[in-house]
C-alpha cells in the first residue's frame, strides 16, 4: 500500500488491487466501531450503496467484533422499497448484514410515504433516537464528484451542503439522480468520528483529482473543505 498525503485534508491511500483495499478499510472501520463501543457501549455506521462496496461488505461482515452493539444506516437511499434492485438496502442486507455482521441493527431510510418530502421529515424524527454522532461513514462518489446524494444539480443543494444543518435526513431532487432520493445532511456526515472516501478504477481517480483541482467546488470537494478532520481515500485500480 502507498499512502501519501497529497493535498487538501484528506489522505490518499492506494492498494495494488480491491481486495487488499477491501480488507484494509474493513479494518480501519472495525477498529472505530471497536472503540466506540469501548467508550459508549454502542457504535453507529453509515455505508453508502452502489457496486463499489461489495467486496469490503464481505469483508467487514466476517470481521468479529460485538455487531449486536452496532447500529447501521445509509448515507443515501434511492425512494424505492428494498425490494427494488436499485435498492441501497437491499445491497446492504445481502452484502454486509451477513455472517458475524448479521447480529448488527439495520436503520434503513426508505419507507412507503406519499412524498419523498414525508418520507425525509419521518426519518429525520425516526433517526433522532440513533446515537449520533457516527463513528464511521464510508461514502462514495459519482464520476460528477457527487457523493451522498449531493448531485451538483440537485434543487436545493446548498440546504444538503449545509455544515450547520440540524436536520439528519433531505430529500433530494436532481435529473441526474433518476429517482427522489432521501440522504443524510453534510452536517451529520462531517461530524463522523472517521470519514472514509471509497473509490475504484482510473476514472474515478480522475473524477476526484479533477473534483479536488483549484477552482473547483464539486459536491464531494465541499464535503472534505467542511470536515473538522482528514478525510481518508481508499483507492484500488
Amino acid at each position: 500500500m502507498a499512502r501519501e498525503q497529497l493535498s487538501g485534508a484528506y489522505n490518499w491511500n492506494g492498494f495494488a488491487d480491491r481486495e487488499q483495499l477491501a480488507v484494509a478499510l474493513a479494518g480501519h472501520v472495525a477498529a472505530r466501531l471497536t472503540k466506540a463501543i469501548s467508550e459508549r457501549g454502542t457504535a453507529l455506521l453509515a455505508v453508502s450503496g452502489g457496486t463499489t462496496p461489495a467486496k469490503f461488505f464481505a469483508a467487514l461482515s466476517k470481521t468479529p467484533i460485538a455487531w449486536d452493539k452496532v447500529t447501521v444506516t445509509l448515507v443515501d437511499e434511492r425512494f424505492v422499497p428494498a425490494s427494488s434492485p436499485r435498492s441501497n438496502a437491499g445491497l446492504v442486507a445481502a452484502n454486509l448484514l451477513q455472517n458475524a455482521a448479521a447480529a448488527a441493527h439495520f436503520v434503513p431510510l426508505y419507507h412507503e410515504a406519499a412524498s419523498i418530502e414525508d418520507a425525509a421529515l419521518s426519518d429525520n424524527e425516526a433517526l433522532t433516537s440513533l446515537p449520533w454522532p457516527l463513528d464511521a461513514v464510508v461514502l462514495g462518489m459519482g464520476g460528477d464528484g457527487h457523493t451522498a446524494s449531493f448531485f451538483p444539480d440537485a434543487d436545493d443543494l446548498p440546504r444538503l451542503l449545509d455544515p450547520s444543518s440540524q436536520r439528519i435526513v433531505l430529500p433530494v431532487h436532481a435529473a441526474s439522480a433518476g429517482e427522489p432520493r432521501l440522504t443524510l445532511s453534510m452536517a451529520r456526515i462531517i461530524a463522523a468520528g472517521f470519514i472514509a472516501l471509497h473509490i475504484e478504477g482510473a476514472e474515478k481517480r480522475s473524477a476526484f483529482e479533477d473534483a479536488m483541482a483549484p477552482g473547483k467546488r464539486k459536491p464531494i470537494r465541499a464535503v472534505i473543505d467542511a470536515a473538522p478532520r482528514t478525510v481518508e481515500v481508499f483507492w484500488a485500480p
